[in-house]
């Protein structure tokens, strides 16, 4: 099983396992397979060491996975930190770009809550 950047590649065609990589994605995966001289359509598992040496190289030259994500969490922190809008929305688990909440919005807010009539609220008169 072919391995790079700490990932265990499937056994499909090479310029779609290699979107299995944080931080790679498809433009991304064809750019390096190009670099790298290699051919798309050739499989994860029947790449040579030369060709994963070569691939190794050119991963080598972007920002994946772990410090990827350290970044886009340093970020995200940042953010929250001083406080401006898009932090603000972070932290409530809101759309930070501008999307409506009144209806949709539900993979950023959750399962529907259903109010119960005739149920009053803790506090509340």
């Amino acid at each position: 099983m072919a391995r790079l950047a700490g990932i265990d590649l499937p056994n499909k065609r090479i310029v779609i396992a290699l979107t299995y990589i944080y931080g790679i994605g498809l433009g991304t995966s064809k750019k390096l397979i190009a670099d790298a001289g290699l051919d798309e359509s050739s499989r994860a598992h029947a790449l040579s060491e030369e060709d994963l040496n070569k691939l190794r190289d050119q991963i080598k030259k972007i920002q994946v996975e772990g410090d990827l994500r350290r970044e886009v969490g340093l970020s995200l922190k940042r953010l929250i930190e001083i406080n401006c809008f898009r932090g603000q929305r972070h932290r409530r688990g809101l759309p930070c770009r501008g999307q409506r909440t009144k209806t949709n919005a539900r993979t950023r807010r959750g399962k529907k809550r259903i109010a119960v009539a005739g149920k009053k609220v803790a506090g509340k008169k």
